[in-house]
């Protein structure tokens, strides 16, 4: 990975389309005086697989003369005057035909609590992760699996499409879980509790906002330093921080039947911790708080340049996430 020098921070907006589903990211690179530190970004490899891959606008509101063409170049365009709308709720009437895009957390108002079919899938869910996050025997995992048929399809579908260099089709639980391994499976089931369902508009937009989010902190953690077992608690608690929008109720309601550890509870209920920080660093990247993001970098020893590029890093796993999710949505 080429190594990029000192940069002001860019800031990625994820925006939904008219259908509610995540279809554009709108970059804004600060106006600090320092626009062309940005250039070595947009000639990195994994900001243009990013812009080649998803739509990536723009604004060119005091872009300096030599950015925008290199931001132009690696597959970006700027976005057109009035085709952005942004909102905290969804409005009652149509939306103008002018535009195109809906930026904004209106997908992050906390759901109705989910009933029936829904409400046991979740709740399997969750025993799930608590499960595999207390390494139980297979065997009981494999029980709880038998009594979703959706959660149970999923996992043989993704573990047969991995191929794992198997010259065989995966037909039980018990192989699954051995091949995808506890890690993976976790985070797997992570990301199904988030997965969309009919009814709520705002779901793919919620799955992609807690896979960056998730991500992010983890590969901040590896930049800062952390060891292998705090990267896992990062991306869990990017995972659980949101569980409390997806269920409709406080989080710590939601967190009490998980036997979690105290420092990630310490983490997500009060911000506590190396884990804490890099929760209260996502979420000023996603509210575009830039002094706040900038106050969390200095506390982790991370560059601005470097913290743009694990910015980019996790969207682009956000869009593989977001593309399985909607190979095999259920209800």
């Amino acid at each position: 990975m080429s190594v990029l020098p000192p940069a002001p921070l860019l800031s990625v907006d994820l925006l939904s389309d008219r259908n509610r589903t995540p279809a554009a990211l709108l970059l804004e690179f600060s106006n600090s005086g320092a626009d062309d530190a940005f250039i070595p970004l947009a000639q990195h490899e994994d900001f243009r697989a990013l812009a080649g891959r998803f739509p990536c606008r723009f604004t060119t509101g005091g872009m300096s003369p030599s950015l925008e063409p290199a931001v132009v170049e690696a597959g970006c365009r700027p976005v057109p005057a009035g085709s952005l709308a942004r909102i905290d709720r969804l409005p009652e009437e149509p939306f103008p035909p002018e535009i195109d895009w809906i930026a904004g957390p209106w997908y992050m108002a906390p759901r109705a609590k989910p009933a029936g079919s829904q409400a046991a899938s979740r709740a399997l869910a969750l025993q799930l992760v608590q499960l595999v996050s207390t390494d139980a025997d297979t065997h009981e995992i494999e029980a709880v699996l038998r009594r979703d048929p959706t959660l149970s399809y999923h996992l043989l579908r993704l573990v047969n499409s991995l191929g794992m260099g198997m010259s065989r089709q995966i037909t039980s639980f018990s192989q699954a879980i051995l091949i995808l391994g506890r890690a993976q499976l976790r985070r797997w089931l992570n990301l199904m509790l988030f997965s969309a369902r009919s009814g709520d508009e705002g779901s793919a937009m919620l799955l992609a906002r807690v896979a960056v989010r998730a991500r992010l902190m983890e590969l901040a953690a590896k930049a800062s330093g952390l060891d292998k077992s705090n990267q896992e608690s990062a991306f869990m608690a990017g995972m659980f921080s949101l569980l409390g929008v997806l269920f409709g109720m406080p989080l710590e309601e939601v967190l009490r039947p998980l036997r979690i550890s105290e420092t990630l509870l310490g983490a997500l209920l009060r911000r506590e911790g190396d884990i804490g920080r890099l929760l209260t660093l996502a979420e000023a990247a996603e509210g575009r708080d830039l002094p706040a993001v900038e106050a969390c970098l200095q506390g982790l020893h991370l560059a601005a340049a470097e913290f743009n590029l694990l910015n980019v890093q996790a969207h682009n796993w956000m869009l593989d996430v977001v593309r399985e999710s909607a190979g095999g949505q259920h209800a």
